[in-house]
């Protein structure tokens, strides 16, 4: 079975589409998400309308659950607020159900999905760290878990012990368990504006993490001209 990773695409309707054109090119099986559907940009609706057409296996991001009113604006910046706000305006009571009814977690396979730490999904921590990674390994029951939520490509090995690697090509056949961040597609934070997603073969036991250059001219004048703040649009081009 082979799987196109998607995570933190933050309404980013363009980088989207080049991810999932990507992914078709790589004949892959099935879909995943981790969450982070809406939020900083200006197409929730068409972005979450292009998961189901693609009949998405989606867990829920912070923004996706504030959208819907199940967290907290008190959780997020002031241009996070305001996007959140803004994003709810944009869409309708179907797509607000939607987001509602995402669960915090799913297996599919062999693989987990969570959108933060595995060990408590719902407040939406970040693994950064090897010691996140150890008590999220804890939680663990598959081989392979995929995250979101830092927007930074990485992934951490257990193997007797935990151990951080930045490669892009991730083998799984000499490590007990793996939790792998395939980076953002809309919002990338690594200082690549490049739109980020993973591929990952389960018959091999190999996951790639991937880039590919999208619209970015086109994704930024949305942004404005939705009446986002300013510096949504002008961290695209700075990858951060």
């Amino acid at each position: 079975m082979r799987y196109g990773i998607i995570a933190d695409i933050h309404a980013n309707l363009e980088a989207l589409d080049a991810v999932v054109g990507a992914l078709r090119d790589r004949r892959v099986d099935a879909y995943l998400s981790v969450g982070d559907i809406v939020g900083y940009g200006a197409d929730p609706a068409a972005c979450i309308d292009r998961l189901r057409e693609l009949k998405t296996t989606v867990v829920a991001g912070n923004h996706d659950w504030a959208a819907a009113g199940r967290l907290s604006l008190d959780y997020f910046n002031d241009y996070a607020r305001e996007a959140i706000s803004l994003t709810r305006e944009m869409l309708g009571p179907e797509h607000l159900k939607f987001l509602a009814e995402l669960p915090p977690t799913d297996i599919v396979g062999d693989v987990t999905l969570a959108h933060g730490t595995l060990y408590d999904p719902v407040n939406f921590d970040y693994l950064l760290t090897p010691y996140d990674a150890h008590l999220c390994f804890g939680a663990q029951t598959t081989r392979v878990c995929f995250v979101g939520h830092s927007h930074v490509p990485m992934a951490f090995l257990l193997d007797g012990t935990v151990n951080y690697s930045a490669s892009s090509t991730i083998e799984l056949a000499d490590v007990e368990m793996a939790i792998v961040n395939p980076g953002s597609v809309g919002q990338p934070r690594d200082e690549n504006w490049r739109a980020a997603y993973a591929v990952y073969d389960s018959e091999t036991a190999v996951i790639t993490l991937e880039r590919v250059e999208y619209d970015i001219e086109t994704a930024t004048s949305k942004i404005l001209r939705a009446g986002l703040p300013e510096v949504l649009a002008e961290r695209l081009w700075l990858g951060k």
